[in-house]
């Protein structure tokens, strides 16, 4: 059990983290320009921007690179064989599309949501939680479908699926109590 947690966590991680510094890293302008579609709402809003999507990439990739780098050295943790992203340069690509892909599922949600009607930072439970997972685990598949199939077994996905929402919601708390979000969720 501690073995499939430690690789999901461990296989997310670059998935994990470029939303939260997109957030801290953010601002500037907005990908969609501040553009409506003919329901009048905005196609993103101005929490996406082209200076989140790069910073977030960067640092969902550089935290990638470091996990590519510790592998050199040790492959395991808490005495756990550790899954491994690949050989590089092929390991860019997949710690690639697990970062991008991250960030294309939370707009890809934005949008849905603008279209919901929602307004900037309104709850949609689990779906906020899990969105970044799913634009992850699809960019990954589509370009690495072999490494994908390789790591994200039933047991790890479904870890994934669970331990994601609780700690996408306790890290939002910590920002919120930073003052890096607006809101707790």
């Amino acid at each position: 059990m501690i073995e499939i947690l430690v690789t999901a966590i461990w296989l997310m991680l670059p998935a994990y983290i470029p939303n939260s510094t997109a957030a801290v890293f953010g601002g500037g302008r907005p990908l969609d320009g501040g553009r409506t579609l003919k329901d009048g709402r905005r196609i993103l809003g101005d929490g996406k921007t082209y200076r989140g999507l790069i910073a977030g990439t960067i640092c969902g990739m550089l935290l990638g690179l470091l996990q590519v780098y510790y592998m050199t050295r040790q492959t395991t943790a808490f005495g756990i064989a550790l899954p491994s992203f690949g050989e590089l340069p092929d390991a860019l690509i997949v710690i690639f599309t697990l970062a991008f892909g991250a960030l294309i599922g939370d707009l890809s949600m934005s949008f849905v949501k603008r279209r919901l009607g929602l307004k900037r930072g309104a709850p949609l439970p689990i779906v906020d939680q899990l969105d970044f997972v799913l634009g992850a685990w699809v960019l990954t598949y589509i370009v690495a479908p072999s490494w994908f199939t390789a790591n994200f077994t039933f047991y790890v996905a479904l870890t994934v699926i669970l331990v994601t929402p609780l700690l996408h919601v306790s890290t939002n708390i910590v920002g919120y109590l930073i003052g890096v979000k607006k809101e707790p969720w």
